[in-house]
């Protein structure tokens, strides 16, 4: 961008600050202003300024008032505060809600240049920074989707042609698939990769507030509502917004989600005023969709304006050769994050891996390496094979004979009654001390992480 192209903003009440500041900046910047605060908010949003200098003190809204609302706008536009002497008490609250820097008034055009090139390469950098983690970010999504099966090469294939684009995608697979892992993987690869990424998961929120979470409410609009509050779709403005399990949102909002699809706006909860966003929708869910759709789950019209794009994520059973992959990318995350020495699974372990037929799926895989990793032993492994044997079987009752060939595997009897005193134990230390899980890790004398995965492994609750 040329220099002479940067547009400056000056809002000020006083006429002489605007004619001295676009006399003295004139030939290196466009400087446009405003007379108060609604019309400078006004030609923040119409104008797009590259900077804005903003008076602190000013009739109707305050400088304060109208900082929050150009932040609200766009976080990332510089602000600098002019400020008459004795404000320093405003400066300091201006810097923390938001201002790049304060110029005290009377000021003269070389100090005010300074401060606006200053504030100008600052933001220049802090983008490149953004660009450079986005991209790190991108590829680092890319890379937890892991598999060179022609499923997941063609899953992948479909990722690149769509990313950066600004169709609405549908991801659909089985529970423990890596829908979540697409979903970033089309934000990060598109061009709103820099943007927010917002993850409402429309089964995990009750019935009665998933509306105000996902649109928000006005002050009164309910009991409790004791504030404006924005929802989800207002704070991924400009970005992505992912609704996991959308097979579960109500009708009633899924009439309410069609119209942002539609019109890219909506009312609050409460509200009268139509608010406008910007956003990307990538859906999922992992329900049968012409099931849904017959039992009238899902609404019709709704589907097919989700359905751009279908992205459908294989079960692990059916990529079977994806498995030995998985297995090294989760052995070196958790050896690394669990510090151990475990090097590897054994031929027969990783084999009886890929027989299994992994109802979890990569979840359930990851799951149980994580297990094999932290207690250094991959005998839990063979258990599949003995649900494997039940599996390919008549249905019927695992022979006697090899279950008493388990029973009587000295080591895996051992391993299970150290888990069952081991789970009993950390109980006994979480009631104790009414399940503060810091002071029973103090107690247990094991590390507040280590305590975690263990409550969350054994499935301790309170």
């Amino acid at each position: 961008m040329r220099k002479e192209s940067v547009k400056v903003l000056v809002i000020d009440d006083d006429p002489k600050v605007p004619w001295i500041l676009s006399e003295g900046l004139g030939e290196n910047y466009r400087v446009i202003s405003a007379r108060n605060g609604v019309e400078g908010i006004q030609m923040v949003t119409k104008e797009k300024p590259e900077l804005v200098l903003l008076d602190i003190k000013m009739p109707g809204l305050s400088g304060m008032e109208v900082l929050d609302k150009v932040k609200t706008i766009d976080g990332n536009l510089d602000v600098i505060m002019l400020s008459g002497h004795g404000d320093t008490q405003n400066v300091v609250e201006s810097i923390r809600r938001g201002a790049s820097e304060f110029i005290n008034k009377p000021f003269n055009i070389e100090e005010v240049e300074i401060h606006i090139r200053t504030a100008l390469e600052k933001n220049r950098l802090k983008k490149e920074v953004t660009r450079l983690k986005s991209k790190l970010e991108a590829k680092s999504a890319y890379d937890t989707l892991i598999g060179d099966s022609p499923q997941m090469l063609a899953v992948k294939n479909v990722i690149e042609q769509v990313a950066d684009s600004e169709l609405t995608v549908l991801i659909l697979g089985e529970s423990g698939t890596g829908k979540e892992i697409v979903a970033r993987m089309l934000h990060a690869l598109s061009t709103r990769g820099q943007k927010p990424f917002t993850k409402v998961n429309c089964a995990a929120i009750p019935r009665e507030l998933l509306e105000a979470e996902l649109f928000g409410y006005e002050k009164g609009a309910f009991t409790g509502a004791v504030k404006n509050k924005p929802g989800r779709f207002e704070i991924a403005s400009t970005g992505t917004i992912f609704l996991d399990e959308i097979g579960d949102m109500p009708l009633e909002l899924q009439s309410k989600l069609l119209q942002v699809l539609e019109q890219n706006e909506f009312v609050r909860v409460g509200g009268i005023q139509t608010v406008r966003v910007d956003v990307r929708i990538v859906c999922a869910t992992n329900k049968n969709v012409e099931e849904a759709l017959q039992k009238r789950i899902i609404r019709e019209d709704l589907f097919y304006r989700l359905n751009e794009i279908t992205i459908q994520l294989p079960p692990l059973r059916e990529k079977s050769e994806d498995i030995p992959l998985l297995v090294d990318h989760f052995l070196q995350r958790y050896r690394i994050l669990y510090e151990r020495d475990f090097l590897g699974l054994s031929p027969e372990a990783l084999k009886a891996l890929k027989e299994y037929s992994w109802p979890g799926n990569v979840r359930q895989l990851e799951n149980l390496i994580k297990q094999i990793v932290v207690r250094n032993d991959e005998s839990m492994v063979f258990e599949l094979s003995e649900r494997i044997a039940t599996e390919i079987s008549s249905g019927g009752p695992e022979p006697p004979s090899s279950r008493a060939e388990g029973e009587l595997s000295l080591k895996r009897r051992i391993s299970a009654l150290v888990t069952q005193e081991e789970k009993k134990v950390i109980s006994e230390a979480l009631r104790r001390t009414n399940w503060n899980r810091r002071k029973a890790a103090k107690l247990l004398e094991i590390s507040y992480r280590s305590l975690l995965y263990k409550i969350k492994d054994y499935g301790i609750v309170s």
